[in-house]
């Protein structure tokens, strides 16, 4: 294996010295004048003084690419009709000329009639359309241009416009066909990217600006050219780069959200008094924990105007033909306020019940991008993509004010006292990503690619506050938590992630021409991931039990003085910090071979992969403290592709592949992470990684250049599959665990992108004279189950089960039954349009966390039951109108149905013997809503 890596590195270092060039493309759409601005097919289109042409196909759309940068003139023909010659187009390399040509039998069409517009290939949305049509393997992508126009800001928005997509709005993951965080894989610019939360194996999409993006794509299907420890795909974002010679653009966009509003929240707004320590969303303080405790408050500070805002700018210049630079950057601050329920059953009887569960949020982020093309000469280009994101998000969770919060085993219901929970968290994270990347073409078959990146995220908790506390509602007195040490405690958490990682890939076309082509492409991967992690808690505990007590809830932080410490009424509790270590070492070869015979194309791929994690701990719930845990997987990946075209509109495909499920760091190290309303989860060292085997057929239908009708039909099938279940013992505890033998995913995805209305084309101005309306529109309907194991160990003896309740199967976790995307868009004729969209997002049911046995010996009658989040509807909606070739107004609402998220549980008392489903979570989030306005220079 390592004299095959070092055959295909030196290959690639070959080929890199080699002579190369860049290519682009022109592409577009000709219109007959004669029959209505209709398709006109079979039309000769052709590069005046060379041999390079094409024709239309039966929607008009044409295309020529591999076109060497500089200048031409484009001749377009049809046989009765005037012939068309468009003279100085500029083919820039790397991105799509466009070419829309109006077409007549009586007279040729002026220059003034067409509108050439050069830009980054992977933002039009023509052409991503085009290449899916023309793609062997499974992908959906979104561009910037239909995300603009349907007022998408981030790219984790973006993600769910596409077919089989949805999020979870209990954990913030993705889920892609009913899987989630773990069967995904992220990418930048085709380069894996790092988390910036100790709970996730991907990065959070909202981090991302659609600004600095050319478009998100979504491979259902695997590539052997990517890491194969997903399942249900990989998503892959493109960041943007310059189209054309300049550009500038300057935004401003505020608004509110209604819950602060309608709830009275506006006027006393909290956050934490880590804010007096913070400055445009950057937090600073030299203070350690413990010297928290005394030297900065415990209570929750006032912020003033909780109005959203964001301002941003973009633009770029492209310096002697040689140089193109651009850049983007944007902050913005958004507010969030949320009231509900929250409750947690054990064993099917109640243990804690917050009726009034209440949270305040602030999200600042501030965001930079730096592109840098340079093309050396026509034969070479470099590419340099820079990131900076800086996010801050402070979080306020209360519960138990009305004094009907009730905490297990913390007071007898006679004493006539309710606890009052509060947790304040800071989370700042810092995210650098960097690439530098090369394309060249080595003679006329053979193109290299090749790219290094380095990574670097720091994600801190540098002072998250909890206190919990017994109070009289019916008079002053107030009570400190008494079941422990740390029930008032400021705690700190670091993480810091470094990766390098990179790939050199080289795609040779051994036959382009001809009804047999056929392509060759291998290369190398690499990936080198280091976590460092550390957690610290320190507690405040008084002497006995009301020996000092606060004046009220809102001043808790009155008695946490110096004196008091010194006098012996409060001490201190200080544990040893939890500390892991996590490496990831990837190292991949791979081949793929591609031939096509007439309508039929298959892609055969096979990739070898080899992955260790190592994660070395010292945790203060692991006995001994220290331990480590290593995990090695070694195999082979192989993916199959196949497509026929039965036509130029209509294609089937078929896709196989065999995947991996990589363990990640958080779901081995057995730290204990505390949520705000007081769930414990950690890792488990003993997890095993799952094998995947994925089945896709796909047909796929356009009726026009800028429209699709599809089916899909999927299958997995996932062995040793991961889920989050209750430890056993008493504590209540979630952890990690192969659940299961086997789980299998059955799935049938349609989707749909019609013009109900095509916007007629005046073929004089090029510009709409009608209004046009179209609609995408795509479900999702899944099957999913996994079989519940019991555990025995080598002579036969009961270890554990994970069954419960008499079930041996269950659902996955995360995965709704119907996913449902619709969007409604109208634009209205002339130069400077009114455009509105309108879109809905619906995901069924889906599992939050599985449930499991209380009691191994009697998992039938104790247990807890599955966490199941509802579904529920997000609409959105985007008005917006052009003034002038530079103004426009932009007014956008979010989550306008405001619904209640709610998570339920069935529960089933042994007293009763009669179940029923109870709600264990309920809040909003608001609607947002913002007017922006904006103006390109």
């Amino acid at each position: 294996m390592k004299q095959l890596l070092l055959s295909l590195l030196f290959i690639a270092t070959m080929a890199f010295t080699s002579n190369a060039q860049e290519t682009g493309s022109i592409l577009g759409k000709l219109t007959d004048t004669e029959a209505n601005n209709e398709p006109l097919a079979f039309a000769n289109v052709i590069i005046k003084g060379t041999t390079k042409g094409t024709t239309s196909d039966f929607d008009g759309l044409y295309e020529l690419s591999d076109i060497e940068p500089g200048t031409y003139t484009v001749v377009f023909s049809f046989l009765g009709y005037e012939t068309v010659e468009i003279p100085d187009v500029t083919v820039v390399a790397g991105n799509v000329t466009t070419l829309d040509i109006p077409m007549s039998a009586s007279q040729g069409v002026s220059l003034d009639e067409v509108v050439i517009t050069v830009q980054a290939r992977k933002d039009s949305e023509v052409a991503l359309l085009l290449d899916q049509k023309q793609a062997v393997e499974i992908k959906e992508s979104i561009g910037a241009q239909q995300l603009s126009k349907i007022g998408v800001t981030d790219v984790a928005v973006a993600t769910t416009k596409i077919s089989g997509v949805t999020s979870s709005e209990a954990s913030g993951d993705i889920f892609i066909r009913g899987l989630g965080d773990r069967y995904l894989s992220t990418t930048l610019n085709g380069l894996a990217v790092p988390s910036d939360d100790v709970e996730r194996k991907n990065i959070d999409l909202g981090l991302f600006n659609t600004r600095v993006i050319q478009n998100v794509s979504v491979s259902k299907t695997y590539d052997v050219s990517s890491s194969a420890d997903q399942s249900s795909g990989n998503v892959n974002i493109t960041s943007r780069e310059l189209a054309g010679n300049s550009e500038l653009n300057i935004g401003l966009q505020s608004g509110f959200n209604t819950n602060i509003l309608s709830n009275g929240v506006y006027g006393n707004f909290k956050v934490s008094p880590n804010s007096n320590n913070t400055d445009f969303g950057f937090y600073n303080q030299n203070l350690n924990t413990q010297e928290l405790i005394t030297q900065q408050g415990w209570n929750t500070v006032k912020r003033d105007n909780p109005i959203n805002y964001r301002f941003n700018v973009a633009g770029g210049k492209r310096i002697a033909e040689k140089l193109a630079i651009f850049f983007s950057g944007s902050h913005s601050r958004k507010f969030e306020y949320g009231e509900g329920i929250f409750r947690q059953f054990r064993s099917n009887f109640v243990d804690d019940t917050i009726t009034d569960a209440s949270n305040w949020r602030e999200e600042v982020v501030t965001s930079g991008l730096l592109d840098l093309t340079y093309y050396i000469n026509d034969k070479n280009k470099l590419k340099s993509s820079t990131f900076f994101i800086n996010t801050l998000n402070e979080e306020i969770y209360e519960g138990g004010r009305n004094g009907e919060g009730f905490i297990f085993e913390e007071t007898d219901p006679a004493e006539g006292l309710g606890q009052f929970i509060r947790d304040q968290n800071t989370k700042q994270t810092r995210l650098i990503v960097t690439h530098l990347i090369g394309t060249h073409q080595i003679g006329d078959k053979n193109t290299l690619h090749w790219a290094g990146g380095y990574n670097l995220v720091n994600a801190d908790e540098p002072n998250r506050i909890r206190n919990e506390v017994n109070f009289d509602p019916n008079s002053d007195f107030v009570q400190l938590g008494r079941t422990g040490g740390f029930q008032q405690r400021k705690s700190s958490q670091t993480i810091e992630d470094v990766e390098y990682n990179g790939f050199i890939k080289d795609e040779f076309r051994i036959k382009e021409d001809g009804p047999n082509p056929m392509k060759l492409e291998f290369g190398v991967n690499f990936r080198k991931k280091e976590r460092d992690f550390r957690s610290e808690f320190v507690g405040v505990e008084e002497r006995t039990t009301n020996t000092i007590n606060p004046p009220s809830i809102d001043n808790l932080g009155a008695i946490f003085q110096q004196s008091n410490f010194d006098s012996g009424d409060l001490q201190l509790n200080l544990l040893q910090p939890d500390l892991y270590v996590g490496n990831l070492d990837s190292q991949a070869a791979f081949v793929d071979f591609n031939i096509g015979f007439n309508k039929f194309n298959a892609d055969f791929g096979l990739r070898y992969q080899r992955d260790q994690i190592d994660v070395a701990f010292d945790v203060g719930n692991f006995p001994g403290r220290v331990g480590e845990s290593v995990k090695e997987y070694d195999n082979f990946y192989p993916s199959v592709n196949l497509k026929y075209d039965f036509n130029e509109k209509q294609a089937l495909r078929f896709a196989f592949s065999r995947t991996i499920t990589l363990p990640e760091f958080k779901e081995i190290a057995p730290f204990e992470y505390v949520s705000q309303v007081g769930q414990v989860t950690r890792g488990n060292p003993d997890l095993e990684a799952s094998r995947d085997l994925n089945f896709d057929l796909k047909w796929e239908f356009f009726p026009s250049n800028d429209q699709l009708i599809s089916v899909a039909a999927f299958y997995k099938n996932i062995s040793d599959p991961i889920n989050r279940a209750q430890d056993r013992g008493s504590a209540g505890v979630f952890s990690y665990f192969n659940t299961g033998n086997k789980a299998e995913v059955i799935g049938i995805e349609a989707e749909t992108k019609l013009n109900l209305i095509n916007a007629e084309i005046n073929g004089e101005t090029n510009v709409p004279s009608t209004s046009g309306l179209n609609l995408v529109f795509n479900v999702s309907r899944m099957w999913h189950s996994q079989d519940l194991k019991e555990v025995f160990d080598e002579e036969g003896n009961f270890i554990r089960t994970f069954r419960y309740k008499g079930l041996t199967e269950e659902g996955l976790e995360g995965a709704s039954d119907w996913i449902l995307n619709a969007s409604l868009n109208f634009t209205s004729p002339g130069e400077n349009p009114f455009n509105a969209s309108l879109t809905a997002n619906y995901a069924s049911d889906k599992i939050f966390a599985i449930g499991a046995p209380e009691i191994q010996s009697e998992s039938e009658t104790f247990y807890n039951d599955a966490i199941v989040e509802k579904g529920f509807v997000v609409l959105d909606a985007v008005i917006s109108k052009e003034f002038s070739e530079h103004w426009r107004l932009r007014f956008i609402g979010r989550n306008l149905l405001n619904p209640s998220i709610e998570r339920t549980q069935l529960v089933k008392p042994s007293t009763t013997g009669i179940e029923t489903e109870e709600l264990v979570r309920s809040y909003t989030r608001g609607a947002q809503i913002n007017l922006g306005l904006s103006y390109t220079f």
